[in-house]
């Protein structure tokens, strides 16, 4: 499975391919009472060697805890600046920018090319003591990198279990930066939001309700819509809340995601579905390129007026605080 990644921002499939993808309210930085250790075995522990087994089931060993990191995924630039570590460097800053608010990245991490191609070279020169990427990276690039830096690479997605994958992820990126604490109480805060949207959600009768989550995007005539099923990360965030989705569709098996056009829509039944769609980048097709088509125009929930754009910049492929944003909009959406 290829990393999803954006046209213009957008989702992008690959040409004539069902299943392979060309390739989540606002938070705050953990303060200092959860992210600061201070018996003696703690701050032992952060500073000592670190060895941890990855997504490709390697073992990664460093000698202390990384200081310097680079992310050629956004999920993972995203974990890493919740778990108090600034990346030295990140892949396509601007794309992050205008897709992940959950954590804004500083000023000084430089851009180490796009997510599809980074530069080895302005990799290396940064001197970082890891380099972080997503488990379908076993091209060339790896074994590049890994000539000059150790590499850990993340699962970055199961749709069997997609909340326990994120988890994992997150604290195994914290083992390596020496941030194991600051890491289960992120994860503790999570389970605890994702309980208080569930109270919110029954409180306003809205819990079991239907929702479908897409993409969308338009190339020449021709409008694509990729619906997140059962198993796609911000689904599972929203059905651990109590709701229920509504698209049944052929998904694919890591990440959760399908396709169809507009024709498929029309199995989506009920006008108590609530459509969510993510169109950060301005590039809307929902609502201006899809306006004037009478099968759009005559879906149940669009009818009911049930069709709602996410704020800008919640990341869907995203870390525990993109899944909260996500979870924000969510009783958002279904308790207006």
């Amino acid at each position: 499975m290829i990393r999803p990644l954006f046209r213009r921002g957008g989702a992008a499939l690959a040409a004539g391919t069902l299943l392979l993808l060309s390739a989540c309210g606002t938070t705050e930085t953990p303060t200092a009472s959860t992210t600061s250790t201070t018996s003696k075995e703690q701050t032992s522990a952060a500073a000592g060697p670190v060895e941890v087994i990855d997504g490709r089931g390697k073992t990664v060993r460093l000698d202390a805890p990384a200081k310097r990191v680079v992310a050629l995924e956004w999920g993972e630039a995203e974990m890493l600046v919740t778990l108090g570590v600034m990346p030295v460097g990140v892949a396509d800053t601007k794309g992050y920018a205008t897709w992940v608010t959950a954590e804004k990245l500083d000023p000084s991490v430089k851009d180490v090319g796009t997510r599809q191609e980074p530069s080895v070279d302005s990799i290396v020169q940064l001197n970082p003591d890891l380099v972080v990427m997503e488990a379908e990276r076993g091209s060339p690039l790896l074994a590049q990198i890994e000539k000059y830096v150790p590499v850990l690479v993340a699962k970055a997605s199961d749709a069997s279990d997609n909340l326990e994958r994120m988890r994992g992820d997150f604290t195994m990126i914290a083992e390596t930066v020496g941030k194991r604490d600051t890491a289960d109480q992120v994860l503790k805060d999570f389970d605890a939001a994702i309980q208080q949207g569930k109270q919110k959600l029954g409180a306003a009768g809205a819990a079991g309700g239907a929702f479908v989550m897409a993409d969308g995007w338009q190339e020449g005539n021709a409008i694509s819509i990729r619906p997140f099923g059962q198993g796609a990360l911000v689904s599972q965030v929203a059905i651990a809340a109590g709701l229920k989705n509504a698209w049944t569709g052929k998904v694919d098996k890591v990440w959760g995601l399908g396709q169809t056009d507009v024709e498929g829509l029309t199995a989506i039944k009920g006008e108590d579905v609530r459509f969510l769609y993510n169109a950060s980048d301005g590039s809307d097709v929902f609502a201006q390129g899809l306006e004037e088509n009478s099968i759009w125009t005559s879906l149940p929930f669009v009818e009911a007026g049930q069709v709602h754009k996410l704020t800008n910049g919640i990341w869907t492929f995203g870390g525990p605080k993109s899944c909260e944003q996500y979870l924000d909009e969510l009783v958002r959406v279904f308790t207006a």
